[in-house]
């Protein structure tokens, strides 16, 4: 075996089609000489032989060629998680319902395994904000996220806050909640709470205020060089953030939430030329949403 090339391999093993998958692409890829890493929280329910086991963590990726992650849009922020900080590619087939993160099907296993050792792939770089939560300057916890992070109400009770954008108030709500969101988040729960779909090469910032009580509450595009913070109004009720909907910070009242563009993106693998994104995520778009588009001609040939 050349254990010059090391994947790692992370599995949503609450689904049996998952395991089964993971089965094959182990197979396939110590058969071609490739090493496999799984996670030992995962290694006995894939139960593969020739693995290596390894800890859950960022060390995990240590010198491994990519992070191959069978399962949902979940599954994927998980292995962010893990990938991010060595900038590994990460690899998602999916599994799940949407799964707007995922490169491929599973239909198209065999192939996606054929890819990898062919290293018939270009990776891609993907946005993410860092997110610091902060009551009357000191800063309480820090956190980062790909999708979007949301200051929320809790149960019961309609959430007061105020936004700003560099620095500068822009509007108070009564709200639900408001979602910070990435250009890659757009597709996710901004989108679901009324947000534009943001092409990924586009690089920008989502304010999208949920259910707010207010004259302007309209979504905003604003610069990636902008600060975004999110104020809960003292004397109201507290608020929960969650980054990627993965990890929680309660909000006291005052708790002012800052966001803005990381320098760490998360690195994604795709296996066809990234030279045409927009044209491909065109196409994830049309096949994810079920978009109708009968009856196109597509531009006239000379």
């Amino acid at each position: 075996m050349n254990a010059e090339r090391s994947v790692l391999l992370t599995v949503h093993t609450g689904r049996a089609a998952a395991v089964e998958s993971a089965r094959l692409v182990v197979e396939r890829l110590l058969h071609a000489g490739v090493a496999v890493r799984v996670l030992s929280d995962e290694a006995d329910e894939i139960g593969c032989r020739g693995v290596e086991v390894v800890p859950p963590g960022p060390e995990a990726v240590d010198d491994a060629e990519m992070l191959i992650v069978l399962g949902g849009d979940g599954t994927l922020l998980r292995a962010a998680e893990l990938a991010r900080p060595s900038k590994t590619p990460v690899l998602g087939v999916n599994l799940g319902h949407v799964g707007f993160l995922a490169e491929a099907e599973v239909e198209n296993l065999t192939s996606v395994v054929d890819a990898v050792v062919g290293r018939d792939y270009q990776v891609e770089e993907r946005m993410t904000i860092d997110v610091t939560v902060r009551s009357n300057g000191a800063v309480l916890a820090a956190t980062w996220a790909l999708n979007e992070v949301t200051v929320e109400k809790t149960a019961g009770h309609m959430l007061e806050v105020v936004a700003e954008i560099d620095g500068r108030p822009l509007s108070r709500w009564g709200c639900d909640g408001v979602i910070c969101a990435t250009p890659t988040g757009s597709t996710a729960y901004a989108f679901s709470a009324g947000g534009p779909v943001v092409w990924p090469e586009v690089d920008a910032l989502l304010v999208v205020p949920i259910s707010a009580h207010a004259l302007f509450s309209r979504p905003l595009v604003v610069s990636p060089r902008s600060t975004v913070a999110v104020e809960v109004l003292p004397g109201g009720p507290p608020g929960v953030l969650w980054a990627d909907g993965r990890r929680r910070i309660d909000l006291r009242p005052g708790a002012r939430v800052e966001v803005c563009r990381s320098a760490t993106p998360v690195r994604l693998a795709r296996l066809h030329g990234i030279e045409h994104s927009g044209a491909l995520f065109t196409d994830r778009l049309v096949r994810k949403f079920r978009l109708p588009v009968e009856g196109w001609r597509g531009r006239a040939r000379p």
